[in-house]
Order: C-alpha cells, then sequence, then structure tokens
C-alpha cells in the first residue's frame, strides 16, 4: 500500500496521523493478547494455571453487602454490618438495644 503524502493537505496529514496511531495500538493490544492466551494455553496443559505460576492473583470484585441491619426508627436507613457502625445503631446500642432487635 503505497500513499502520495506529499498531496495531502495538513488535515488529511493529521488525519492519517491519528488513524496509523490507533492501528499501531490496536495491533499491539492484539499481540498481547495472543501471547497471553499463548501462554495460558502452555500452562494448562502443563497442569497450572498462569496465576500459579506468576503469582499474581486475579482482583474479584466485591458484589454490594446485604442489609442486615435496619435503624427503628426509619427502616428504610439500613446498614449492611461491615465498615463503620452508623450513629443510629450506636446510639440504640447505647440505649441497651441488641443488635438482634435491629435485624431484618
Amino acid at each position: 500500500m503505497t500513499i502520495d503524502i506529499n498531496g495531502l493537505s495538513l488535515k488529511e496529514l493529521k488525519d492519517l496521523q491519528s488513524q496509523v496511531a490507533k492501528a499501531i495500538g490496536s495491533y499491539e493490544d492484539r499481540k498481547k493478547k495472543e501471547a497471553l492466551a499463548e501462554i495460558e494455553e502452555f500452562a494448562r496443559a502443563k497442569g497450572f494455571s498462569l496465576a500459579e505460576l506468576t503469582g499474581v492473583t486475579v482482583a474479584r470484585k466485591r458484589s454490594p453487602a446485604v442489609a442486615k441491619y435496619a435503624n427503628p426508627a426509619d427502616s428504610a436507613d439500613t446498614w449492611s454490618g461491615r465498615g463503620r457502625k452508623p450513629r443510629w445503631f450506636a446510639a440504640a446500642l447505647a440505649a441497651g438495644k441488641q443488635p438482634d432487635d435491629m435485624a431484618i
């Protein structure tokens, strides 16, 4: 493929430059994915996962926590039991309530 770049305008040259940069990026991405697939297949053939061989674990995404406790004054105000206790929960405990009293 031959392009006569001397006959192109500045705008056409910049568009061509942008297209070339995108093509290079996508080419590198494709080659990386192909190499990774080959390496994973080789590891599987040997009875290992790629994570076992490299020591790198894939971070898993957590799903949102399910609410376990509800505010007695406002049932729409809930808490999953994870993280810092909400003020209403701490106040209810200080008032003598048990966590089971606020369980959903």
